[in-house]
């Protein structure tokens, strides 16, 4: 089978390899459609070149002798392990049977490829990171919920799941994306998005009205889904001692939150599959999350996140690690139709 090795750079290798035979806990998933995140190009934390691709939907070919829930033919969408071998990138893939979960009919694969990775960091955030209520015990916060970088898919997943649960208000922070984000928040509960093109100055003193439109001086909780280019900075004067803060990237020694600040957390979607140690509960965390994305799904209180089909399958990711590189995206994921990959048909 093809399959993409991402090295530094990015630069995509094609080589080939054997289809791969399941664990007992695997499923191994003819990939339809792969999605594409901004770690699959930050190669520099990977210690040896892999199959990047992480996010895939499609079908199942094969399962372990200990899956119980999926068979051939079944229509998934799934999280593949991260730093692990058979990623997206290629004609078939493998994932924990815990990660992955039936399609929706009226769910399609490009919509599907969009979810995995970036709605269980999301998720991981809210409820484990920052322990506000899920959907399925819906409360209203006694305190706004900050969300820097409404726009990105893990950003805009915060929003959609944290909407669900009648978490108010809500001050999202975006920049080209600011109508897609705007589109999400419910302005009748309070909730608001702003820009942060305008620079830090003026950021600081939006959120600042927006916290006093709120009547509160600083958010209850905060999501930072950028975790770069000094957004902690941006968030630091709205944080209370005891504010809970989740991070995608870690922060800087030099980040300049309150003094008692200790309770930042990094958040990693390989928690979900014990990558970084295991974590109590983080598989089973990974287990419900996953099914519960899915029937989000079917009864409409998630959907998808926007995204643009690169053209050439295979072939086309090199174009849209390139585009991610030099941040020429925004307010959308970029998806591989793996059938386009001009070379199929020649594998062996």
């Amino acid at each position: 089978m093809k399959e993409l090795i991402i090295h530094e750079g990015p630069r995509v290798e094609q080589v080939e390899s054997p289809i791969p035979v399941p664990q007992n806990h695997e499923v191994v998933i003819k990939v339809v459609v792969a999605g594409c995140n901004p770690k699959d190009y930050k190669t520099y934390w990977v210690p040896t070149p892999i199959n990047q691709g992480d996010d895939l939907a499609g079908i199942v070919h094969q399962v372990g002798s200990d899956v119980f829930e999926f068979r051939p033919g079944d229509r998934v969408v799934a999280l593949h392990q991260i730093q692990s071998p058979h990623g997206a990138y290629a004609e078939y893939a493998v994932a924990s049977a815990a990660t992955t979960a039936h399609l929706p009919p009226a769910v399609s694969f490009e919509e599907a490829a969009t979810i995995p990775l970036a709605a269980i960091t999301a998720a991981l955030g809210l409820y484990r990171a920052l322990s506000l209520p899920p959907p399925w015990a819906p409360q209203p916060l006694p305190g706004p919920l900050l969300i820097y970088g409404g726009s990105t898919a893990v950003g805009a997943f915060a929003i959609k799941l944290a909407k669900a649960a009648n978490l108010h208000p809500i001050i999202a922070v975006a920049g080209s994306g600011i109508d897609f984000v705007s589109s999400l928040l419910d302005s009748s509960a309070g909730d608001v998005v702003l820009d942060y093109r305008n620079g830090s100055e003026q950021m600081q003193q939006d959120i600042a009205n927006a916290l006093t439109a709120s009547r509160a001086q600083t958010a209850y909780a905060a999501f930072d889904a950028v975790s770069e280019h000094s957004s902690w900075d941006v968030c630091a004067p709205f944080l209370a001692a005891d504010t809970r803060v989740a991070t995608v990237l870690p922060y800087p020694e030099t980040a300049h939150l309150p003094g008692g600040t200790t309770q930042a957390q990094l958040i990693m979607s390989g928690d979900v599959h014990g990558v970084f140690g295991e974590k109590p509960g983080g598989r089973e965390f990974g287990y419900v999350m996953m099914r519960a994305f899915v029937r989000g799904l079917q009864e409409g209180w998630l959907s998808a996140h926007p995204y643009e089909v690169v053209p050439g399958g295979l072939d086309g990711v090199q174009i849209g690690l390139a585009r991610l590189s030099k941040g020429q995206v925004s307010a959308r994921k970029f998806v591989y139709r793996i059938e386009e990959t001009a070379s199929l048909g020649t594998s062996t």
